[in-house]
């Protein structure tokens, strides 16, 4: 398996590579080969169970998760926790129905193209390095979950008051002092082949820790699955 060029997410009419992963919600491996031929795939890139905005995105993912299988089309989620830690966290947040595997060596992170930011002072080079500066004056949306639009570090410290989620060993093992892995999901076709993509290194930073558009997935999936 080789690696995307860094900080050049897969587009769409680019083909998937292979990744083998551990699964999180069986026992046993699972690879996207294994999806090849047989249905399109959501494939979701996320940090770790730690980051409090991807506990929340594959919480989303797995709701849209049934409106998918409607269309054929298979989900998996990706995250940097190792696959115990991972199981841990699913035992006692249910994800019915969604596969899950761990990936905490971020290979389909690099294999999709995905790159880890630098944080500076305030120096932005995106999607390589971003000042502080700048990540201070994003700002982050989650109707519900926060009082108004946030900057993503105040934003994370609110939710993650909110989550019983104590950081382990586990956790920290797979944190990135002064760096960011950026995330993504990618629509498969049936052969492997990226029809729709969404990722936090598209727009200059503005995807930061937001989720994704439910109506523009549904959408690519129904044109996808046909």
């Amino acid at each position: 398996m080789s690696a995307h060029p860094a900080n050049n997410p897969l587009q769409p009419g680019d083909q998937a590579p292979n990744v083998v992963f551990d699964a999180i919600s069986r026992e046993g491996k699972i690879a996207l080969d294994d999806f090849r031929g047989r249905s399109p795939l959501l494939v979701g890139l996320f940090r770790g169970l730690h980051c409090p905005f991807c506990r929340r995105h594959v919480a989303a993912l797995a709701q849209l998760n049934p409106a998918l299988r409607e269309k054929g089309v298979q989900t998996l989620a990706v995250v940097n926790t190792p696959v115990e830690r991972a199981r841990l966290y699913f035992r006692f947040h249910p994800i019915a129905g969604l596969l899950a595997a761990s990936d905490p060596a971020r290979a389909s992170h690099r294999a999709f193209g995905l790159p880890i930011i630098e944080f500076t002072e305030n120096e932005t080079d995106w999607p390589t390095k971003v000042g502080m500066d700048a990540v201070m004056e994003m700002r982050v949306d989650l109707p519900g979950e926060l009082p108004e639009p946030m900057n993503p570090p105040a934003a994370g410290d609110l939710l993650a008051e909110k989550d019983p989620y104590e950081i382990k060993d586990a956790d920290k093992q797979v944190s990135l002092a002064n760096h960011l892995q950026l995330l993504g999901h990618f629509l498969l076709d049936r052969e492997g082949v990226v029809r729709w993509s969404f990722t936090e290194v598209e727009e200059n930073g503005r995807n930061l820790c937001r989720a994704l558009n439910p109506e523009e997935l549904m959408s690519a999936a129904s044109h996808v699955a046909h």
